[in-house]
């Protein structure tokens, strides 16, 4: 399709050459997946890419990350000058410390671990992308699988100890090669859990650190020939990360924060002081630098062995919302970091939290002077951009609206759900309707208040009552909300839709718009702005008639949560790429649009992110009409949701999973389509 637009693109050349997004400086890092050292040279492996310090973690370069089309890096390795990140597009490449990365990839996807033995190269795979260990002894340039003997595929931890090669598997313990994985052999006598998420080797002595319901670190003195749990004083025993330095060994924990032993795990010592995000996903030793890698709360630094720690950067980039007032841009952030204030388009961030005590922030919004921030917790007030917040009622806020002297908010189910009224800045709330309904967004036209969920609703008396307005809207996943004039337009899991009549009817359209998953919707003039969990930013000037990408230099596409415009500039925040900018002027001028072929196969998609918490979305591909039964059950095959049960148009699908409610664990996905029938594992980690 790109080729029927050449004469505009040369049209335009002139005034667009220059047009990209660019990243703003923060906020930046989110979940700190793994860590590479290469003399002074620290890199982290986060879910926004790689990040690099040249001076310990006091400051990072943000990111570096050309070419890096997957910005969730679960594992990193370095070999001479060469620095590989493996991501769920498979390999990447630098040989510049990140500045730029070549896909090294072919036939390897779903990458969890990397080790480097002298030329030899392996990367551990999900079995969400077919699973086995890789080897490449050519950097990446081509790939061999060497799996033979490998019983269980799903490898999520590598280590080499001389000429032994260890793979830690999810669900099927340990197993050993010795001759670079060309034949494997497990090796689990005592190993109680065999569900391995992380390998450390110090010495003679090889440590396992395992999950699924708390099985602890286990010790092999003999290769792995036989194991012994290692425990005591190991309170929390589902072990993410390992990692040796000198006689110490330490645990990094899902909640428990960090464990330190000095006899080899015979004893163990929780080590948190400082540590205000104890969910560790990676360790790493730097000379007597210990680094912790957290689930959100950025970069930790103990100088003392864990006695103490000190945050270091990389603190968030989870943004889910965004409010503009005046030249103040605030960001909402997940993963209790709280809200951001830029007074320079993103320039430079504050933490602006005082008095916010719970600091997970879905919704932002302003009335006059006065911001209001829904989350997890109450609502909160600042009459004074931020720099102080008062609670004012209410719990667990998807969305927030102001109409007039009325302010909206929407909360969750689990607290009974529906929308909430105000007319007095939050100090009073009355229940307006909607009881037991999981609202995602509103849009305020005029008297008429919207309401998207499940489905689409309409209040003419500030929320009194409410009428469904649903006829046409195929898919009532409904995250956005968007009102032009007459026009009001849905975003949906399945696309946009647009109303000429206040919701009485609906028409798809999507065409254009490759990522169908809609998160956010925003109108700058006649131009309304998509942000998609996918595909990144679209532009439609036409009411939706037809869709262009306006990605250029946004490398982060995934999770555009939300979009905000102040001034000249449209801000887009994602879900592990922090905030960026593009001025209005140069999308309107460009052209930039892929295909919206339909899919030549059917295919189920690995879930995006994972693990995850709790929220995930399920990818599948249609390739003719077709009946489709898509069902989440646990380990055991007892079923927990059906996400879908109906015909589909031919196409490329999104489906969100919420995990919430469910513990911990291993749950798998299953996808009935004619005669087609797949299944794959997805993890929920709290």
């Amino acid at each position: 399709m790109k080729a029927l637009f050449t004469f505009v693109l040369l049209a335009v050349a002139a005034s667009v050459c220059n047009a990209q997004w660019v990243q703003t400086n923060g906020p930046y890092g989110g979940n700190i997946h793994c860590f590479a050292v290469s003399g002074t040279n620290l890199f982290a492996g986060t879910d926004g890419g790689v990040f690099l310090s040249t001076n310990n973690g006091t400051s990072w370069t943000a990111a570096v990350n050309t070419g890096l089309n997957y910005p969730y890096v679960f594992a990193l390795a370095v070999s001479g000058t060469n620095l590989f990140a493996g991501t769920e597009g498979g390999v990447f490449l630098s040989t510049n410390n990140g500045t730029s990365w070549t896909a090294v990839n072919t036939g390897l996807s779903g990458v969890r671990s990397l080790a480097v033995s002298g030329t030899n190269l392996f990367a551990g795979t999900s079995t969400l992308s077919g699973g086995g260990v890789f080897l490449s002894t050519n950097n990446g340039t081509s790939w061999t699988a060497v799996d033979s003997g490998l019983t269980n595929t799903d490898v999520l931890s590598l280590a080499v100890s001389g000429t032994n090669l260890f793979a830690g598997t999810w669900g099927g313990g340990v197993f050993l090669s010795t001759n670079n994985g060309t034949s494997w052999t497990a090796v689990n006598a005592g190993l109680t859990n065999i569900w391995v998420l992380a390998l450390a080797v110090s010495g003679t002595n090889l440590f396992a650190g395992t999950g699924s319901g708390g099985g602890g670190v286990f010790l092999s003195t003999n290769n792995g020939t036989s194991w012994t749990a290692v425990n005591a004083g190991l309170t929390y025993q589902w072990v993410l990360a390992l990692a040796v330095s000198g006689t110490n060994l330490f645990a990094g924990t899902v909640n428990g924060g960090v464990f330190l032993s000095t006899n080899n795990g015979t004893n163990w010592t929780q080590v948190n002081s400082g540590l205000t995000n104890t969910n560790v996903l990676s360790l790493a030793v730097s000379g007597m630098n210990l680094f912790a890698g957290t689930g959100g709360g950025g970069l930790f630094l103990s100088t003392n062995n864990g006695t103490s720690w000190t945050q270091t950067g990389l603190t968030t980039t989870h943004v889910q919302s965004l409010a503009v007032s005046g030249t103040n841009l605030f960001a909402g952030t997940t993963y209790d970091d709280g809200i951001f204030l830029s007074t320079n388009n993103g320039t430079s961030w504050t933490a602006v939290n005082t008095g916010l005590t719970n600091t997970g922030v879905r919704s932002l919004a302003v009335s006059g002077t006065n911001l209001f921030a829904g989350g997890l917790g109450p609502v909160f007030l600042s009459t004074n951009n931020g720099t102080n917040w008062t609670a004012v009622g209410l719990a667990d806020v998807f969305a927030l609206a102001v109409s007039g002297t009325n302010l909206f908010a929407a909360t969750f189910t689990r607290y009974g759900g529906g929308v909430f009224l105000s007319t007095n800045n939050g100090t009073n709330w009355t229940a307006a309707g909607l009881t037991n309904t999981h609202v995602y967004a509103f849009a305020v036209s005029g008297t008429n208040l919207f309401a998207g969920g499940y489905g689409a609703f309409l209040s003419t008396n500030n929320g009194t009552s409410w009428a469904e307005v649903n006829s046409g809207l195929t898919n009532p996943w409904v995250h956005a909300l968007a009102v032009s004039g007459t026009n009001l337009f849905a975003g949906t899991t399945g696309g946009v839709f647009l109303s000429t009549n206040n919701g009485t009817s609906w028409t798809s359209v999507n065409s254009g718009l490759t990522d169908t998953n809609v998160q956010a919707l925003v109108f700058s003039g006649t131009n309304l702005y998509a942000g998609t969990y996918y595909g990144g930013v679209f532009l439609s000037t036409n009411n939706g008639t037809s869709w262009t990408e306006v990605n250029t230099g946004l490398t982060y596409l995934y999770s555009i949560n939300a979009l905000a415009v102040s001034g000249t500039n449209l801000f887009a925040g994602t879900e592990g790429g922090g905030v960026w900018r593009r001025p209005l002027s140069e999308m309107t001028a460009s052209v930039e649009m892929y295909s919206g072929e339909v899919p030549s196969h059917l295919r189920l998609e690995q879930n995006y992110p994972n693990p995850f918490n709790p929220l995930t979305t399920i990818n599948y591909q249609l390739p003719m009409a077709n009946r489709v039964t898509l069902k989440v059950y646990d380990v055991l095959g007892r079923e927990i949701a059906t996400l879908v049960d109906a015909v589909e148009e031919p196409g490329f699908k999104s489906v969100r999973f919420d995990g919430r409610g469910l513990a911990s664990g291993m749950y798998l996905y299953q996808l009935w389509a004619g005669a087609f029938l797949g299944t794959k594992k997805f993890l929920l980690l709290r």
